[in-house]
């Protein structure tokens, strides 16, 4: 039932719209071996901020918000915004509806927000003053946040991988404008360290 299952999805996917488009990328160089396989490998930091003026001029282009091109995607806007930076990986399945989104992506762009990003920031980004901001509230609430993720999860953290973000524009009861910052992460919880659970002494005593 299983190889069953694995066929018809198999089937599906090579008939679908995905398929061909990813397909006629991989042509250009994105998977398989040779040329393709060292096209996927990681770019460095220099390379993603020298695209990164590109994939914005393709917004721009295209006369929409993040906001706006999320509703189309049904992605984030932050996350839009982090695949338009190159700090986000873009999906194959994902790829069609960016495009049809942002037309003006080139399917070089394309290929190249396919590849596992150099996740990284400045160091000098904290002295932007909304950044600055956002540092600020993180430390000043960090303590209490941490309590309370103890109180009702236990000894853990938030994912930061496993992890959903967004920005909201509310109007209050005053009528005015509010800036709701959503962070939507996988509660982690700390492990036990036990010998037993250890992969790699079950498999070195099993030899």
């Amino acid at each position: 039932m299983v190889t069953f299952l694995k066929t018809i999805s198999a089937v599906l996917f090579l008939a679908s719209p995905t398929h061909h488009f990813v397909e006629r990328l991989v042509g250009k160089g994105v998977g398989g071996s040779g040329g393709g396989a060292r096209a996927v490998m990681e770019e460095s930091g220099a390379s993603a901020r020298a695209a990164v003026p590109r994939l914005m001029a393709a917004k721009a282009d295209s006369g929409k918000s993040f906001s706006d091109i999320a509703a189309e995607t049904g992605l984030t806007n932050v996350y839009v915004a982090q695949l338009l930076r190159r700090q986000a990986q873009l999906k194959p399945d994902t790829a069609p509806a960016l495009r049809a989104a942002v037309p003006a992506l080139t399917d070089e762009l394309l290929e190249l927000m396919m590849r596992p990003p150099f996740r990284s920031y400045h160091p000098d980004i904290v002295h932007e003053p909304a950044i600055y901001r956002l540092n600020e509230a993180i430390m000043h609430f960090g303590e209490s946040i941490k309590e309370i993720i103890n109180e009702d999860f236990g000894d853990g953290i938030m994912s930061a991988i496993d992890f959903y973000c967004s920005v909201d524009k509310v109007q209050a009861a005053d009528g005015k404008d509010r800036v709701v910052v959503t962070f939507d992460g996988k509660y982690l919880p700390y492990t036990e360290q036990k010998s037993e659970h250890m992969s790699s002494r079950s498999t070195s005593n099993a030899s």
